[in-house]
This record gives C-alpha cells, sequence and structure tokens, in this order.
C-alpha cells in the first residue's frame, strides 16, 4: 500500500521560507514521477513543480527562481523548499507520485496523470 505524507507546512510571513516534505512509504521515490500541487481557496488544484525519475525538474512560472524541488533517496521523501513566500502562495500543499509513465514536462503537471496523494499541508503566507 503507497502513501504519502507531507509536512513542513505552517505560517510564514511574505518574504519568508518554509520547506515542505514528502516521505513515501510503499513507494520509491526515485521509480518515477513526484510532482507538487497546490490548492487555493476557490481555485482548481495547478501543479508548481516536478521531478523525475532521473532527476529531471519543472517548475510553473510563478514559482521559477523561488522553489525548489529534491529529492533524497536515502531517505526516499522529495523536498520542495519555498523562499520569497508571497501571500498568493497561500494554498494546501499536496504531492503525487507515479511510476507508471515515462516523464514529460507536460504529462508531470497532469494531475489526473498520478495515482498517489497525500493528504496535503497547509502553507499560509502572511503578515
Amino acid at each position: 500500500q503507497v502513501q504519502l505524507v507531507e509536512s513542513g507546512g505552517g505560517l510564514v510571513q511574505p518574504g519568508g521560507s518554509l520547506r515542505l516534505s514528502c516521505a513515501a512509504s510503499g513507494f520509491t521515490m526515485n521509480s518515477g514521477t513526484v510532482g507538487w500541487f497546490r490548492q487555493a481557496p476557490g481555485k482548481e488544484r495547478e501543479a508548481i513543480s516536478c521531478i523525475s525519475g532521473i532527476g529531471v525538474t519543472y517548475y510553473t512560472d510563478s514559482v521559477k527562481g523561488r522553489f525548489t524541488i529534491s529529492r533524497d533517496n536515502a531517505e526516499n521523501a522529495v523536498y520542495l523548499q519555498m523562499k520569497s513566500l508571497k501571500p498568493e502562495d497561500t494554498a494546501v500543499y499536496y504531492c503525487a507520485a507515479d511510476d507508471s509513465w515515462t516523464y514529460t514536462s507536460s504529462r508531470c503537471r497532469q494531475k489526473s496523470a498520478y495515482r498517489f496523494w497525500g493528504q496535503g499541508t497547509q502553507v499560509t503566507v502572511s503578515s
């Protein structure tokens, strides 16, 4: 049984930083693609970053230069380092994973491509 568990969310002031973690059990993180998505109130869930099994990464334009996705194979976890946070980054952040398809930057952005999802962690950016 695959389980993804996000952690690291919280309340942070604008300009601050947070690091989100996505820990997996029953799934080897470097065997497929892992994506970070977020969903703000009243909005669609959107892809913000992905990492392929070989380490190819994708970032949506709104987070480029501020967010960094990484993976620790020994810990079997994927991280999202977030810097220069803005109020518009406020959302529930989800990690998702799948190893049944070959990574492309377009596919990794599709919610429907992922079989496995975490429960989400709230990030609130506010003064």
